[in-house]
């Protein structure tokens, strides 16, 4: 079997370098057993156009990680992205980017519980426990 597909949910304002860089590293240096796919949003859209593609990417992915940056409290898409994964059964988990920690706030709907460090070890134990959980699993 592939890889499990990964939707990376991310601050565009303020995580764009960091999402570059895990989606860098999962390809180069990540023992997790997943692929990164560059599923956001090239260009400006009408929020309902925003969200039918968004859902559609979401949809066909297995698991939805959520890089938490220090400004998840103004990320409104990054919430989104979560309910949108869970309407669809799509398994999310975040990771701490940024100088963020267990303090920073999270967008809504991802629970500290599923929030990790930046460490490939600890992520691709995630990896593995969403793909038990999700409709893709």
């Amino acid at each position: 079997m592939a890889n499990p597909r990964a939707f990376l949910s991310f601050d565009f304002d303020h995580n764009e370098l960091q999402k570059k860089m895990f989606a860098g590293q999962a390809v180069s240096d990540s023992p997790a057993p997943f692929t990164v796919e560059d599923w956001s949003s090239k260009t400006s859209l009408p929020q309902s156009q925003w969200e039918a593609l968004i859902k559609k990417k979401i949809a066909n992915t297995h698991m939805c990680i959520v890089l938490v940056g220090q400004h998840m409290a103004t990320a409104t898409g990054v919430a989104k992205e979560i309910a949108m994964a869970k309407e669809l059964l799509v398994p999310a988990f975040g990771v701490y980017v940024d100088g963020a920690g267990p303090s920073s706030p999270l967008p809504v709907g991802l629970p500290r519980s599923r929030t990790i460090a930046w460490k490939w070890e600890l992520i691709a134990l995630a990896v593995r426990q969403m793909m038990g959980e999700g409709k893709n699993a």
